[in-house]
């Protein structure tokens, strides 16, 4: 129910049982002038119209109200404090609900003893003749006392058991939509991680081989003339390297799109001993390489993966940014808990690079997979150096 609705229906149930009490007390038998009745009941009319944004100044009117309603009025002002009691109860924490219902049982204590003295008394208070049973009034001040507090309890118990229900339904779906924010919020970034797994994977397939393919078809153009033999190897390594390339695109795309079986879906096979090729296929497209290794890596498929990835990375650079290359050396040293990769050229002074590229990015990015320590940056006297250590402990 909006506030705006619960206000009026506050406003028609208040009216209803003032109309109906003010008819009784005009009837009965003790004198309750109508001026009282109508004042009584502007005040509760104004109350309820104050407690939206001002509850705790509502509360106390409607505690004062009380004995001044049980006092010449028609009584109809306890609905308020029910009211008042049961909204309390709702909004805020038991403890204070509590101490709402310990004013209440006070002002209705005081309420019921004016009650009592007023239905016993009459002409001290209202100007009746004295009733019978005048020492009575206790009596009737407990039991008024009790009707009162006990619907006050009453109120409150429902009060608190709404807003506990309330409290908790509140918190269960502020919880499911928290659960549902990180659900999107994980899916977004594993969903930006296979992106980037698979922008790297398609930079280091398609960078490499276009690299080759370009220095082995220049060396071809250059060779066609005076050494057409040489020019035919040449193109027909270009097509040999082309197609490997397009078997590795295939596998990556069958990757993205979720097809085939899991060995399939394998978007290389790519290991520390497809390097000598590698190392040879740079060779072929112009490099003087130099391959060292000492050491045997233990059966991971992963570091292998990305050893391969790392050095076939460091050549593409070399063959794409390196003038004059006069040597270049690959030298892969593997410990019991760290693998280091160095690969250096020697060659003319670079000219700076417009746009560096995704390469170090991605050899970085493999590295931190790692808690790897990379260096890149040229070398005294030209070239390029780049020098990465993993540690591959507890992998």
């Amino acid at each position: 129910m909006t506030p705006r609705r619960s206000d009026l229906v506050a406003l028609v149930g208040y009216s209803a049982v003032s109309l109906a009490l003010g008819y009784l007390s005009l009837e009965s038998s003790l004198t309750t002038p109508a001026w009282a009745l109508v004042a009584l009941f502007l005040a509760g009319i104004a109350t309820i119209l104050v407690s939206r944004r001002h509850p705790l100044v509502a509360f106390i009117a409607a505690l004062a109200l009380l004995p001044l309603s049980f006092a010449g009025g028609s009584g109809a002002e306890a609905v308020l404090v029910v009211g008042a009691l049961y909204r309390s109860a709702v909004v805020t924490r038991p403890q204070r609900a509590w101490l709402a219902f310990a004013a209440a049982a006070v002002s209705g204590t005081v309420a019921a003893l004016v009650l009592s003295i007023r239905v016993r008394l009459g002409p001290p208070l209202l100007g009746l003749a004295p009733r019978v049973d005048v020492d009575a009034w206790p009596l009737d001040w407990l039991g008024i006392t009790t009707v009162v507090i006990g619907v006050s309890l009453i109120s409150t118990l429902v009060g608190v058991n709404v807003g506990h229900r309330r409290r908790e339904l509140r918190t269960l779906l502020d919880r499911a939509d928290q659960m549902r924010r990180e659900r999107d919020q994980e899916a977004h970034i594993a969903a930006a991680l296979e992106r980037e797994r698979i922008a790297r994977e398609m930079h280091d397939v398609i960078a490499h081989s276009l690299a080759v393919m370009i220095a082995v078809a220049d060396g071809a153009q250059a060779a066609a003339a005076a050494r057409p033999d040489e020019s035919r190897r040449a193109i027909g390594q270009v097509a040999e390297t082309g197609r490997r390339t397009l078997v590795e695109m295939r596998r990556l795309l069958t990757t993205v799109r979720g097809e085939g079986d899991a060995v399939d879906r394998q978007p290389t096979q790519a290991t520390m001993e497809r390097i000598p090729s590698l190392v040879e296929e740079s060779r072929s497209a112009g490099l003087p390489v130099r391959f060292e290794q000492t050491g045997v890596i233990d059966a991971d498929a992963m570091v292998g993966l990305t050893v391969y990835r790392i050095v076939q990375e460091a050549l593409t650079n070399v063959l794409r940014h390196a003038r004059d290359v006069q040597d270049v050396v690959v030298q892969i040293s593997i410990g019991d808990d760290d693998v280091s990769i160095l690969v250096e050229d020697r060659s003319a002074p670079a000219r700076p690079i417009a746009d560096p590229g995704r390469g170090l990015v991605g050899i970085r990015e493999r590295a931190a997979f790692y808690d790897g320590h990379v260096e890149a940056g040229p070398r005294p006297g030209g070239g390029w150096r780049v020098f990465v250590r993993l540690q591959t402990e507890n992998r």
